[in-house]
């Protein structure tokens, strides 16, 4: 068992957990192993990532919980990518996804798929970096899926002051093109973001 890659399990499952980070209880039962010798490997972790200067990641312990994140003094480059203009537009779908959000939250990823009949995680991923859609709690039942809502960040973005101000949706009706310049100016005003 010597020669199981200890360091890079647990760093591709801090990178799996993501935000969240992964407790010692958590990292113990994944590895099969008593919660003091997860602790040494963690400790073993993060003075490997603390130590070497050319990563631009570190473990940290915040609240019982590891992470992955990155180093401070790489924040000005982070900044820029955020802030460069080729970041600021929105893809189709991540359009189409914050669209359903807005209408139909608080929404799983499985209801949003359904909606679209394609897959959202790129889009979600997106959204939630620009700040415009959040986690807003847990679905009840199997798996307690999360929940999507919109942010201060999406009303701001659209001069809205509550949810309240979004165009209503077309009644079902034959008349399609109507509904379809509804969403056509819905979606010109979302490409603006």
């Amino acid at each position: 068992m010597n020669s199981v890659n200890w360091n890079g399990i647990v760093e591709s499952l801090l990178f799996a957990a993501g935000d969240e980070g992964l407790s010692l209880k958590q990292i113990s039962a994944v590895l099969e192993i008593g919660e003091i010798e997860a602790k040494d490997k963690m400790n073993e972790i993060i003075q490997m990532y603390n130590s070497d200067p050319n990563r631009g990641l570190q473990v940290l312990e915040i609240g019982g919980t590891y992470q992955l994140a990155t180093k401070k003094e790489f924040a000005i480059y982070l900044k820029r990518l955020v802030e460069s203009p080729s970041s600021t537009s929105l893809s189709q779908a991540a359009l189409e996804t914050l669209a359903v959000i807005a209408y139909k939250q608080p929404i799983t990823r499985v209801e949003i798929e359904e909606i679209r009949g394609v897959k959202t995680e790129r889009p979600l991923q997106t959204l939630t970096a620009k700040a415009l859609i959040k986690e807003v709690g847990r679905a009840e039942g199997n798996g307690r899926a999360y929940l999507y809502g919109t942010t201060k960040e999406f009303l701001d973005a659209f001069g809205l002051k509550d949810l309240a101000e979004l165009p209503k949706l077309p009644e079902q009706s034959e008349d399609d093109e109507f509904a379809q310049n509804e969403a056509d100016l819905f979606f010109d005003t979302l490409k603006q973001v």
